[in-house]
């Protein structure tokens, strides 16, 4: 699945093209995604200028005039990326937005969980965005806070950073590879860990976040960017998919467990 970083990616690559242009319509090829899309263009939509494309946790939030805002979700294996007219269509090319410049922004989704979601309201108060928590990158998001929100729990610490009503986009590769850099166990109880290692983990989620959106985002199977190029960080990780070879701080062996049904990798002798 698209993470943080991969869906960053690409609303940078995306944001030249189609910022200040007037988006011409939505043609819809296959409306059913995760939840049905519209195949007719909603009132203030076709013709309207894009004002800004920003992010919010792994939604692009296309910010139409006139207040309408596009929510666009990913999915398991989708992606979004810029096409000239006539370009030929791909397998599970389900949404075109057509620009006034000539160029598309195409999105491929072959899984069909991604979702588009059209509202007159401030996105925020979107059902699905409204719960979420912090930017892992935004000013709101410190040690002090995890060290507030952990207080008297005693869910693994990697499940809490995870959890997107506490932080938005922290997946299990970018959890993995935090808790590793910052020598914090990743089944260690959230509330019994000092508020200075909270400080330290949340300097070491930004760090491994802004790696990988500075590579790219994270090579998948099904991930690509908005120039259709995969990212490349995962060539780079120090601890996911990395079970059984030796610890690049002490030699020991990595081990490979299973938290919350998901694969979690730590050093036995560097994290606590």
């Amino acid at each position: 699945m698209p993470e943080l970083p991969e869906v960053e990616t690409t609303r940078r690559g995306l944001e030249p093209h189609c910022v200040g242009h007037r988006l011409l319509c939505l043609r819809v090829r296959e409306p059913r995604l995760r939840w049905h899309v519209p195949v007719t263009d909603p009132p203030r939509v076709a013709g309207a200028r894009i004002h800004s494309l920003d992010r919010r946790g792994k939604y692009l939030l296309f910010r139409l005039e006139a207040g309408t805002t596009i929510l666009m979700h990913l999915g398991m294996s989708g992606h979004m990326r810029v096409v000239r007219p006539g370009q030929a269509l791909k397998s599970h090319d389900h949404v075109d937005f057509e620009l006034d410049s000539g160029e598309l922004l195409r999105f491929n989704d072959p899984r069909r969980f991604g979702s588009l979601h059209i509202t007159e309201d401030p996105p925020e108060q979107h059902p699905l965005l409204s719960r979420l928590g912090p930017e892992p990158l935004g000013g709101e998001f410190k040690g002090e806070y995890l060290h507030r929100i952990a207080a008297g729990r005693r869910v693994a610490v990697k499940n809490l950073v995870m959890d997107s009503h506490v932080v938005v986009g922290v997946g299990n590769i970018y959890a993995t590879e935090a808790l590793y850099r910052s020598g914090i166990h990743p089944t260690r109880p959230a509330g019994r860990i000092a508020r200075q290692r909270y400080d330290h983990l949340v300097g070491c989620i930004r760090a491994v976040l802004e790696e990988a959106i500075e590579a790219g985002g994270t090579t998948l199977r099904d991930f690509s960017g908005a120039d259709g190029v995969p990212g490349y960080f995962q060539q780079t990780l120090h601890a996911y998919g990395r079970g059984g070879q030796p610890c690049g701080y002490c030699g020991r062996r990595l081990k490979e467990i299973r938290l919350a049904q998901r694969s979690t990798v730590y050093c036995p002798r560097c994290q606590r």
